[in-house]
């Protein structure tokens, strides 16, 4: 805990945005962070509640000890609260940018509205922690000789890795693109994580032994059978990439596209990227001057949105099948899990317009194929059309971001085939399995975790599935382990 009286002297504060009219000129980062005396006394705020639900089992998917490194950052003691941290979490500096806070939820203060500013203490520290010089690579001492392969560089890779490499492993990391962090880096925009933050990562990674191989498609460039033989572990953590199929009519016209296309895109062009790259369309979408349509109501659809208004759209509309939920949550009956209340993201709040309980009934266009509309409809509770309530919204771009049914398939699944058990739920999702104990698939010498076990999913829950398969593999191939779960 922080002050013993913290919470009924000190208002809830947490970091405050640039003015719409000024971020949406460019793709930084747009919080403006407080001062250490600030964070201090936001760290001051987490009471003596006896049982802190924020970190676990309904808050944090890591376990974040937050009442300990909340009153060693209330007590100015910022390496050791780091240290607390990087015991859980290998990325907070990801998390505490991208996370949606499920500890937040889950804290006792909010009960009364009032939750203490985790994310915001939680980033503030990472940030803190680099500023002093405390996060440098961790190399073993000593070295077990064994030869372990992660396939991919997203959260669950390169935690998994991390993990490895400092049990002692010679640890390959094997990317099908040209830079580490897989969606940290070509999904989520710039202006919710800019990406030195990942390259910093990667940098202190290789100094703890790490080696990554960008441009290897596995699978397609290298065999699995290669990758078997060439390793004594195999740690698969693919993401979930493959857009869920809408089946709106008129989905071939000119001007309408999935979510990941236009992101990976806008991101690559940031980095100073080629905007070709593997698995996605190369033909330029832009939004400047445009109407802009995005079918969805998730953060996949918020970073469209945000995306549209730097490109200089004229008009965004999001549509949600949802109905619009309320703006307070019933407490006694969710607290302290997730609620379902109205929240508005930075980039909604730049001023996007909501349209909820609207169904998509088809994409329509002119006669050269191009997008001019977008024809819908309100729904009922069951979110069947209501006849008679049919209108069209005028666009130019219209982008679907309704989620993803798992990973590319031409790549690890393909070349494995039957031998990789794959299960498939009743919306057509598939995910490689294997459970949360081992982490094992039906392949010898094979793990898997992240999105492409689980589906898709949060960082967090990226980061605790990689660190949880590096434990597994780190036990199969020495007997024990002394790698946290």
């Amino acid at each position: 805990m922080g002050k013993v009286t913290g919470f009924l002297e000190i208002d809830r504060q947490v970091m405050k945005y640039q003015p719409a009219s000024d971020r949406i000129r460019h793709f930084r980062e747009f919080t403006i962070p407080m001062s250490d005396q600030e964070v201090q006394k936001q760290a001051a705020r987490c009471m003596d509640c006896g049982v802190p639900y924020c970190h676990g089992p309904t808050g944090c998917p890591v376990h974040n000890q937050i009442p300990d490194w909340n009153d060693l950052v209330y007590s100015g003691n910022w390496e050791e609260a780091i240290r607390n941290l990087h015991s859980t979490n290998n990325f907070p500096e990801f998390t505490g940018r991208i996370c949606p806070a499920p500890c937040e939820e889950a804290c006792t203060l909010n009960l009364e509205d009032m939750p203490v500013a985790i994310k915001t203490v939680e980033q503030a520290l990472a940030d803190k922690a680099y500023e002093m010089g405390y996060i440098v690579p961790q190399p073993a001492t000593v070295k077990t000789c064994k030869k372990v392969a992660v396939i991919g560089s997203g959260p669950a890779g390169m935690a998994a890795a991390q993990q490895l490499a400092r049990a002692g492993h010679e640890v390959h990391v094997y990317e099908r693109e040209s830079k580490a962090g897989g969606l940290l880096r070509y999904g989520i925009p710039d202006f919710k994580l800019e990406k030195n933050f990942i390259d910093r990562r990667v940098d202190q990674m290789r100094g703890e032994g790490v080696t990554f191989h960008y441009g290897v498609n596995v699978g397609v460039d290298k065999t699995m059978d290669e990758m078997l033989a060439e390793h004594d572990a195999v740690l698969y953590c693919g993401g979930s990439e493959t857009p869920r199929d809408a089946g709106i009519p008129g989905g071939d016209f000119i001007g309408v596209h999935d979510a990941m296309p236009y992101l990976v895109q806008q991101n690559r062009r940031v980095g100073r990227e080629n905007i070709d790259s593997v698995g996605w369309p190369s033909e330029p979408i832009l939004a400047g001057g445009k109407h802009i349509v995005v079918v969805g109501g998730g953060d996949t659809a918020s970073d469209c949105v945000g995306t549209a208004f730097r490109q200089g759209a004229v008009k965004v509309t999001q549509l949600d099948i949802r109905p619009q939920p309320p703006e307070k949550e019933d407490k006694l009956a969710v607290w302290p899990f997730w609620a379902t209340k109205m929240r508005t993201s930075s980039s909604q709040a730049e001023g996007a317009v909501r349209e909820f309980q609207v169904g998509t009934l088809e994409f329509v266009g002119d006669e050269d194929g191009v997008l001019t509309g977008v024809k819908c409809c309100q729904v009922d509770d069951r979110r069947k059309p209501i006849p008679g309530t049919e209108f069209i919204i005028k666009a130019d771009l219209a982008f679907i971001a309704i989620g993803f049914r798992g990973p590319f398939t031409d790549g690890v699944l393909k070349d494995l085939g039957e031998r990789l058990t794959i299960n498939t739920d009743k919306r057509g999702s598939s995910n490689v399995v294997a459970n949360e104990r081992d982490y094992k698939t039906s392949v010898d010498k094979l793990w898997t975790a992240g999105d492409v076990r689980r589906g898709q999913s949060l960082v967090v829950w990226a980061i605790r599935e990689g660190r949880q398969a590096a434990r597994a593999i780190d036990e199969a191939l020495m007997g024990s382990t002394t790698l946290p779960r």
